[in-house]
């Protein structure tokens, strides 16, 4: 009996794959460790340290569970969000919630609209759970609204995502036009509003929270990944409407969250002036990487997150080539993956450091190519 007879004909149908090659994998690929770690939108000015003091206090507690009903931050969330702690829901990261509404709203062969160049992990729980991908391009490196409203009238579809700000692109859409989309789809359509940038974005491009509770095919995901420093924590939080939201409950993993994880979380957002910090670096390294972009006769793209994208002016050989030759001198970065987004490169913001390693070799790369 071969091994895949074990298994589902859908998961025998599946390629065994990650939507992204990590930083560690590509060090064992190549013999050689990273320097610059700026090509997976982490920060690397880390927590703040009221988060790490929180860790090293409650560390001994590790032995114990955390609590399955996130009961604590959920409350903080509420409080800071202005929003009923009934309206959210916690995960292990956007990428796990992504894969628990996939799961409670795709059945085999429903049509799932998204962009075709967006973020490539939604798409890998899209095809886990049996959907069929629909997709329409960015216009003007932005996602099209119009396009992905008109593909859910098309398809009857059930489910739609948008990211605002986006990734890979960077590049956002006002609180009123997203709004507008929200409202405009039908009642059987679900829409993912994934805001993992919201905290680096204009004030503009962002509604409150509590903006469109009273829709209850709305689903907003936020992380404590990006601009709270806490990727590796696997912090991540869905609001909604209450009569939606309690869905996670029926299929979540109740102890999945790790104890310290939510200890970390809560520290973090109740430092507020370290994130404000944060935010600053941020946007002195997007304007850096502009610089450098420019320097180099690269175009770089206006962005609302805590990366920019670079156009190259060519093609997707030739940004790969450079991806590939800043690695060969300890620069991690990454690129989109389908044309015409693929022209471009993405960099992440880092310290002064980091930056530093990137004017050094950027040209020395573009000199060889």
């Amino acid at each position: 009996m071969s091994a895949f007879s074990r298994f589902t004909p859908l998961v025998a149908s599946l390629p065994s794959t990650v939507p992204f090659v990590g930083p560690e994998t590509i060090e064992r690929q190549r013999g050689r460790p990273v320097a610059a770690r700026i090509g997976a939108n982490e920060s690397g000015f880390g927590p703040a340290p009221s988060v790490l003091a929180a860790i090293r206090e409650k560390a001994g507690e590790i032995w114990m569970y955390n609590d399955p009903e996130n009961f604590a931050l959920k409350s903080a969330l509420a409080a800071h969000l202005g929003v009923p702690r009934e309206t959210i829901a916690i995960g292990e990261g956007v990428d796990s919630l992504l894969g628990l509404i996939a799961r409670m709203v795709i059945a085999p062969g429903a049509p799932v609209v998204t962009s075709f160049g967006g973020y490539p992990t939604f798409n890998f729980h899209v095809s886990g759970f049996g959907g069929r991908l629909v997709t329409t391009p960015y216009v003007d490196d932005r996602e099209d609204l119009e396009g992905l409203l008109a593909a859910v009238h098309r398809e009857n579809a059930p489910l739609v995502y948008l990211a605002n700000p986006d990734n890979p692109m960077g590049s956002w859409w006002n609180a009123d036009q997203v709004t507008a989309f929200a409202r405009a789809l039908p009642e059987t359509c679900l829409l993912i509003l994934d805001e993992a940038y919201c905290e680096t974005a204009p004030a503009a491009s962002v509604a409150p929270a509590g903006a469109l509770l009273d829709l209850p095919n709305v689903i907003r995901t936020r992380t404590f990944s990006k601009a709270y420093g806490l990727a590796g924590a696997r912090v991540g939080y869905a609001v909604g409407a209450a009569d939606t939201i309690i869905a996670f409950d029926k299929i979540r993993n109740h102890f999945g969250m790790p104890r310290l994880s939510t200890v970390a979380a809560l520290a973090a957002l109740a430092d507020q002036a370290y994130l404000a910090e944060v935010k600053g670096k941020i946007f002195d390294a997007r304007d850096r990487i502009g610089e450098i972009a420019r320097d180099n006769g690269l175009t770089p793209l206006a962005s609302a997150t805590n990366f920019v994208a670079i156009d190259c002016g060519r093609d997707g050989a030739h940004a790969r080539a450079i991806v590939g030759g800043l690695m060969e001198h300890g620069v991690f970065i990454r690129m989109p993956g389908v044309a015409p987004l693929n022209r471009c490169i993405r960099i992440s913001a880092g310290p002064p450091a980091d930056m530093d390693l990137l004017a050094e070799a950027l040209p020395k790369v573009l000199r060889v190519l």
